[in-house]
């Protein structure tokens, strides 16, 4: 008889490490795919996009984005939140905003983009505290949001909640400012 394969525990990841909290943006998920030829796609969570018929015109701005994206981002998968105008909540964006832009692509990796210039349509999550984790830094965090609005789109007052990233865990959590104790699955 054949011995099982041995399988390790998981290393435990420590709690008190540095963590990142952003601004949890209310849009739909996507991502810029960059090859090493520098060709580029418009990735969502249900696969490639070849057509620009998509997810809230993502793949379309994708398309006639591509240069600057290529050369901006560089090769890999550059995941983000598409969001704005027409996009679940839509922050109150007008229709038509900076340069005919009414949405967003705001990168989820704020490490690594630290220094990407901004633009209307190009940026990271707002970073609201960066140190080592706690359930103060986060309550502090959410009540900010609460009170003083959307950091993303300033001046709008339902911003969704926050994104905690756990460095060493290399795990994301997310607490909302609606209905967060609330199971997704059961909502009406």
């Amino acid at each position: 008889m054949d011995e099982p394969a041995f399988k390790p525990f998981p290393k435990t990841a420590r709690l008190n490490r540095e963590c990142i909290i952003s601004e949890k943006i209310d849009g739909t998920n996507g991502c810029v795919v960059v090859t090493e030829d520098g060709r580029v796609f418009a990735q969502s969570r249900n696969g490639i996009h070849i057509d620009t018929g998509d997810s809230f015109g993502f793949a379309l701005w994708v398309e006639r984005n591509r240069d600057r994206l290529r050369d901006t981002l560089g090769p890999g998968y550059h995941f983000g939140e598409w969001w704005g105008s027409g996009i679940n909540r839509g922050y109150a964006l007008p229709t038509s905003g900076p340069n005919g832009r009414p949405k967003c692509f705001s990168l989820f990796n704020t490490t690594r983009w630290a220094d990407l210039p901004e633009s209307p349509d190009l940026r990271t999550v707002p970073v609201l505290y960066r140190g080592l984790f706690s359930t103060e830094a986060v309550s502090t965090a959410l009540e900010r949001l609460r009170t003083m609005g959307s950091v993303a789109a300033p001046g709008y007052m339902r911003p969704e909640g926050v994104i905690i990233w756990h460095d060493a865990a290399q795990v994301a959590f997310k607490v909302t400012l609606e209905r967060d104790e609330e199971r997704k699955s059961s909502r009406t």
